[in-house]
C-alpha cells in the first residue's frame, strides 16, 4: 500500500495540494492512453474508468488530510457479451489501482468456476483460498461468475466458494479487488440470488456490443499489430463480411473478428504456398487479398434464412 494510505504523514489543515501534479505523478494517464489505443469505442466504459480513477486520486488526497479512514469499496461487476473488452479493461483497472496505491502489486488473476469449486466435500475451500492467495495484492477476475451458484444441484459446492469470497471481499478490501464478469441477464439473476454479493459490489459497468464500423476499425488495429494489411478488394470484402457474421450464432464481437483474420491469414499462406515456384515480395507477404476473406463460409451461410448450428466463429 502507498505510504500515504497508511497515514504516515498528515498535512496541516491550511496546506494545499496540486491535483494536476498528483495526477501526473501517478502516471495513471499512461494507462488511460493505453486503454484508448487498445480498445475501440466503449466510450461509456472509458468514461467510467476515468471517473473511478479521479475518485481514487481525490480519496488519496483526502487521506493526506485525515479526512477519511476506510478504503473505498472497489469491487466491480463487468457485464456484456463475449469479446467486448472486459478482460482488457480489468487489466487496465488493476494497473490503475496499483499506481494509485490501492493494491500492492497490480497483477490480475483471471479464473472461472472450475478454478474455485471442487468436485467433492472438502475440496472447494482450499481451491478457493489458494486462488485468493495468488490474487492478494491485485485483482481477482471471475469470468462467468454466475456459474458459481447452482441452486438446482443440492450437491453443488459453489455456495461454499461464494461464502469465502464474500468474507474476503468484506475483510480484505485494502488488499484485493474482485471483478465479477459475465452476461448481463445471468449476472442480474446471480445478484438477485446472492444479495450479499451485490451489496459488496460498488461499480457496475455494462459493456456494449461493437458496431460494424467499430469492428472494422478493430480489424485494422489487429492487422497492423501483426504487420498485415488489406488490399482494396479485401477491405471491401471485410465490410461485407462483418454485418453477415454479426447475424450468426456464437458471434463474439472482437473475438470473432480476430478468429476471422486468423483464418484469412491461413488462406493467404496457403495461397502463397500454392505458387511457391514464383518469388515473393514483401508486399505479397503482408497483404491479405479479397479471396482470403471471401473464401469464408459466412458469405454463403450468413445470407441463408436461419442460423446454421455449430457455425464456427470467424470461419
Amino acid at each position: 500500500m502507498d505510504s500515504v494510505l497508511n497515514g504516515s504523514s498528515l498535512l496541516a489543515d491550511d496546506a494545499t495540494v496540486d491535483l494536476a501534479k498528483e495526477f501526473e505523478a501517478s502516471k495513471v494517464q499512461e494507462v488511460v492512453d493505453k486503454l484508448d489505443r487498445e480498445l475501440v469505442g466503449l466510450v461509456p466504459i472509458k468514461t467510467r474508468i476515468r471517473e473511478i480513477a479521479a475518485l481514487l486520486l481525490v480519496e488519496r488526497l483526502r487521506r493526506r488530510f485525515g479526512l477519511s479512514a476506510e478504503t473505498p469499496t472497489l469491487h466491480m461487476s463487468f457485464t456484456g457479451n463475449p469479446g467486448t473488452g472486459k478482460t482488457t479493461v480489468a487489466m487496465c483497472m488493476a494497473e490503475i489501482l496499483h499506481r494509485l496505491g490501492y493494491v500492492r502489486e497490480g497483477h490480475l488473476v483471471a479464473v472461472t468456476r472450475d478454478d474455485l469449486v471442487g468436485q467433492y466435500i472438502g475440496h472447494t475451500a482450499p481451491k478457493t483460498r489458494e486462488i485468493i492467495r495468488k490474487a492478494m495484492g491485485g485483482v481477482l477476475f471471475i469470468d462467468e461468475a454466475y456459474y458459481l451458484y447452482k441452486p438446482e444441484n443440492e450437491r453443488d459446492y459453489g455456495q461454499e466458494s461464494i461464502e469465502i469470497l464474500l468474507q474476503v471481499m468484506e475483510n480484505n478490501r485494502d488488499d484485493l479487488v474482485v471483478i465479477l464478469a459475465g452476461y448481463k441477464d445471468k449476472m442480474d439473476r446471480f445478484f438477485e440470488s446472492n444479495p450479499g454479493m451485490r451489496s459488496r459490489v460498488a461499480h457496475h459497468l455494462d459493456f456494449p456490443d461493437y458496431s460494424a464500423g467499430e469492428l472494422k476499425e478493430i480489424a485494422g488495429l489487429m492487422l497492423g499489430q501483426q504487420s498485415y494489411k488489406l488490399s482494396a478488394g479485401a477491405e471491401a470484402a471485410l465490410e461485407e463480411y462483418i454485418p453477415l457474421r454479426m447475424k450468426l450464432r456464437h458471434f463474439s464481437n472482437a473475438r470473432s473478428i480476430r478468429n476471422a483474420l486468423d483464418r484469412a491469414r491461413l488462406r493467404q499462406a496457403n495461397r502463397l504456398f500454392a505458387r511457391r515456384d514464383k518469388p515473393l515480395t514483401k508486399c505479397d507477404l503482408l497483404t491479405i487479398e479479397a479471396e482470403d476473406i471471401r473464401a469464408s463460409r459466412v458469405f454463403v451461410e450468413g445470407k441463408l434464412d436461419g442460423d446454421p448450428i455449430g457455425m464456427a466463429a470467424g470461419s
